[in-house]
This record gives structure tokens, sequence and C-alpha cells, in this order.
């Protein structure tokens, strides 16, 4: 163990180092316990949130007519201020679309 004291990783903010250096060695504990537990929440957080996007382009792709092919995606077009979902692939120089319904089901 060094008798100097470690330097602040480049990725922390100037005031934040400052504020830090004027705390005890409990409350830096505490603050260190807070900050990895709040990591911790904020991936599980941002890990749950891409799972439900996974899941809601799964379920987008489930009722993907036979004559659509795999490669396709799902776009929306505005048309006369409503929104609408197509499928969308490329054939060639040629962009395929095909209707699929409207982004709200209330249209």
């Amino acid at each position: 163990m060094s008798y100097e004291p470690p330097a602040p990783p480049t990725e922390l903010p100037t005031d934040l180092v400052d504020t830090l250096d004027d705390y005890s060695p409990e409350l830096l504990r505490h603050v260190a316990r807070y900050a990895d537990e709040l990591a911790e929440y904020r991936e599980r957080e941002a890990r749950l949130a891409e799972e439900a996007d996974e899941d809601e382009t799964e379920e987008q792709f489930e009722d993907r007519p036979d004559d659509v092919p795999s490669k396709a995606t799902i776009t929306i077009k505005e048309i006369n201020d409503n929104r609408y979902y197509y499928w969308q692939w490329r054939e060639g120089e040629k962009i395929k679309s095909q209707y699929k319904g409207p982004v709200d089901p209330g249209e």
C-alpha cells in the first residue's frame, strides 16, 4: 500500500474530486457503496430496457406475411398526418414496401 494519495481517474469531474477530497474515510465508504449500488441499478435498468426493445421487435416480426422476406424491416411512413407501419426491403436496386398497419391501432 502506497503512502501517497491515489490519483483520481481522469473521467471524474474536477468538482467531484474536490468534494470527495473533503470527505472522511467513513463517508467515502458510504459514497463508494452507494455509487456501486447505483451503477448496478442503472446497468440492470438499461439491460431490462434493451430486453424489452428486443421483445417488442420480435413481436413485430412474428406477424410477417409469407410474401415479405425475412430481411425486411419495419418503417413508419406519415401520410396525410397519419402514421403507418410498412414492411420494407431491398430487391436489387429497388426498395419494396408492403403495408402492415397503423402505428396507433385506433386510426
